[in-house]
């Protein structure tokens, strides 16, 4: 048990916080994703969120571990190793169907929650949380409004050939027109 209690520099009850802030705040993200039956939903970008926000805790306490050795290590290093492992994450759930590419609001969702999660790991938890509400405008209210000016179409309008319906536009037609 003793192990377990050792001595950090960042307080039990501050661990807790911001691994409980950075879990809020990717069950938040990914209740949209699963709302819309998308395969990363709550559980995963809750999961890619703690990850994060436990990568930026093992930096900050390796940093102040090893500033006491009269070493000074640079904890941004483990944000860009994180940045790169989350972009093969979201990499996977990118594909590429009859012409069509899916995931990418998916990917983009699990990069931010990744974001968030090192921020609440941080200790920066203004920045966590307008980052999730940039995000939850993002996923939710501009996806309203692309529906409402016939931007986007529901999938389940979408045929099983990928053809949208008559009258309803493509971006990617619209942008060669």
């Amino acid at each position: 048990m003793d192990a377990l209690i050792q001595h950090a520099v960042i307080p039990w009850d501050e661990l807790l916080w911001r691994f409980g802030l950075a879990a809020a705040f990717g069950a938040i993200l990914g209740f949209d994703r699963e709302a819309r039956g998308k395969a990363a939903g709550i559980r995963t970008h809750m999961l890619v969120a703690l990850s994060s926000a436990m990568t930026m805790l093992i930096a900050l306490e390796l940093m102040e571990e090893m500033a006491q050795r009269g070493r000074s290590p640079d904890p941004t290093r483990a944000i860009q190793g994180l940045a790169q492992a989350i972009g093969f994450l979201c990499a996977g759930v990118i594909f590429v169907a009859r012409g069509s590419v899916h995931g990418l609001t998916t990917a983009a969702s699990l990069w931010m929650t990744s974001a968030v999660g090192i921020a609440a790991g941080a200790g920066m938890t203004q920045i966590a949380a307008v980052g999730v509400a940039f995000a939850l405008v993002i996923l939710t209210v501009i996806l309203v409004v692309e529906r409402t000016l016939g931007l986007k179409v529901p999938r389940e309008e979408i045929d099983d050939t990928g053809s949208r319906p008559q009258g309803k536009p493509s971006r990617a037609r619209d942008a060669r027109a």
